[in-house]
């Protein structure tokens, strides 16, 4: 019996394209899928919001995005440490190292969050200011709206 090499070349090659073929198929379609799932959720411009507090130490910080968290008042609070702010206060110019909270939460959500910061913060006047999202990652913002409850 003979083999016949260019056969077997042809089949290997045939064998080959029908892996690449099958791989490729699998990968474009979890591609397609995920693009698909983000294509087609709608969001609501300013559903939701990126609140800033500042604190005067690690451990207020960590206390403060623990609670808020806690209490469903934000799905997520990134402590970002070692800020220096210069302000006026009572007439002087002042310049301290703080600690900033960046808080995502829905939009209706801020005034209780703005409550539980000034019921539970040393500061006499506490800062927390909000920004409206406009845009984001759609599975990002449904996290946000899945986690923090209306």
């Amino acid at each position: 019996m003979r083999l016949d090499f260019a056969a077997v070349g042809s089949l290997k090659i045939f064998c080959l394209t029908v892996v690449l073929s099958v791989l490729m198929f699998l990968v474009l379609r979890r591609v397609g899928l995920r693009a698909f799932s983000m294509a087609s959720e709608t969001y609501s411009s300013g559903t939701h919001s990126a609140a800033f507090v500042t604190c005067p130490n690690d451990t207020v910080a960590k206390e403060l995005a623990r609670g808020i968290v806690e209490k469903k008042l934000a799905a997520c609070v990134n402590i970002m440490p070692k800020i220096i702010s210069v302000y006026e206060w009572q007439g002087k110019i002042e310049e301290d190292s703080e600690v900033l909270l960046m808080i995502k939460t829905r939009s209706s959500k801020v005034s209780a969050l703005a409550e539980y910061v000034r019921s539970n913060h040393p500061y006499e006047v506490a800062e927390v200011i909000s920004l409206s999202i406009d845009q984001g990652n759609p599975p990002y913002l449904k996290w946000i709206s899945d986690t923090v409850p209306e």
